[in-house]
């Protein structure tokens, strides 16, 4: 969702910010800017409202996995009509969501830290 990103980055807000105002957490919400997670559009709504432009101005429309993949099937069996197809689907995911990701996993692992010296606190007891 590069348009929500970008504009909510313009207008000089944090995703901690825009996650209040829909109620969520900020890791929930930045997996919906990064399009891992379905935005609604009563949440659409709020967003639009929140950063003073229109649904349109950040709204995309999200392309399933099926549709591209079966996009890229028939541009090339229409190439290949009588041979056999080698099919390689090659994934090239942008920095920003394998770093998204990455921040997201350092989270994880701070949680699971504080949670395991809690648990042997817990059991010294």
């Amino acid at each position: 969702m590069e348009k929500l990103r970008t504009i909510r980055k313009q207008k000089g807000y944090t995703q901690q910010q825009i996650a209040d105002i829909l109620a969520t957490d900020v890791s929930n919400y930045s997996r919906k800017e990064s399009g891992d997670v379905r935005i609604f559009d009563d949440e659409w709504e709020k967003l639009a409202r929140a950063l003073n432009v229109s649904v349109e101005d950040i709204k995309e429309e999200r392309v399933s996995q099926a549709q591209t993949q079966n996009a890229i099937l028939n541009d090339s069996s229409s190439l290949n009509d009588n041979a056999s197809i080698n099919y390689n689907l090659f994934c090239n995911v942008p920095n920003y969501l394998l770093e998204n990701q990455q921040e997201y996993i350092n989270l994880l692992k701070e949680q699971i830290k504080a949670l395991k010296e809690e648990n042997e606190k817990l059991k010294k007891r």
